[in-house]
């Protein structure tokens, strides 16, 4: 059960069928949900039609509905300015800055290759090569990020479909993967146990007493995240993506692979022509 504008749902089924996935929906049980509810949801009108099915009562005027650990005050200020940010407009996407951050992280992908192709594979077309590679690869990073929010297009499904272009064909990752981890992310930011991002994180050192407490005690837990298929550290996607029945993924991951590793053959080949020649 979990609490959305004092109103409690019963979840229990429908935590299977839900598209952001189970863990997400799962890490708010016996919790209040509304901000959650909020920032992951868009289409709003459309979602609470598949609430109604799912209602079994509300809270008594005399409970709260925020947790013991939470500051009433500091979650009236956080929703006053969520209000005040979309009423000010500042959560509208800017389409030319967008298509501006697409094409110059293509412009430097090809560059990458380009200039390995036409410089040959000595040291400083390689190095070059390589830093354009690099820079295109973080900037399709943060690019797909912003589409994995749904922030760039109005429509979901047009976020989704430009991600998964620059994320599974040009990155070879699966979005259905990073999206999996990221959304428990914000769901529940740097909360042990909750934030896939901080099971890779206790290896080399913890930050804060609270945390470093946490890791000391669970131990057993820390270890089986890091041998789990979705753990960021070790990242067997292909076992994801077949885990998940994402078939189309697990293709992609392979094909990007297999294509990668036939142009950097090419290219070799192709300079060890040209020395030959000489």
């Amino acid at each position: 059960w979990l609490v959305i504008d004092r109103n409690v749902y019963d979840v229990s089924k429908f935590s299977k069928q839900h598209p952001g996935g189970s863990r997400v929906i799962s890490h708010y049980a016996g919790q209040d949900a509304t901000d959650a509810f909020v920032a992951f949801h868009n289409d709003k009108a459309l979602v609470k039609k598949y609430l109604k099915c799912l209602l079994i009562g509300e809270l008594a005027p005399d409970q709260p509905s925020f947790e013991s650990n939470k500051k009433k005050a500091l979650l009236e200020d956080f929703r006053e300015l969520r209000c005040t940010v979309e009423k000010m407009g500042l959560l509208k996407p800017n389409y030319a800055f967008f298509f501006l951050i697409f094409l110059h992280l293509l412009v430097l992908d090809a560059a990458s290759w380009l200039t390995v192709w036409y410089f040959g594979i000595s040291l400083v077309p390689f190095l070059v090569g390589i830093a354009f590679f690099t820079i295109a690869q973080i900037q399709m990073g943060w690019f797909q990020h912003d589409l994995g929010h749904c922030s760039v297009f109005r429509k979901p499904n047009w976020n989704r479909l430009l991600q998964m272009i620059v994320i599974n064909v040009l990155k070879g990752l699966p979005a259905s993967w990073w999206n999996h981890l990221h959304n428990q992310h914000h769901a529940k930011p740097n909360c042990f146990r909750k934030d896939p991002d901080l099971n890779m994180h206790p290896l080399l050192f913890s930050l804060g007493k609270t945390l470093s407490v946490e890791v000391n005690r669970n131990k057993k837990y820390l270890m089986k995240c890091l041998s789990s298929p979705t753990s960021p550290l070790q990242c067997p996607l292909i076992f994801f993506s077949l885990e998940k029945r994402r078939r189309s993924s697990c293709l992609t991951i392979i094909s990007i692979n297999i294509s990668s590793v036939t142009v950097y053959i090419l290219l070799c080949n192709q300079e060890e022509k040209v020395v030959g020649k000489h």
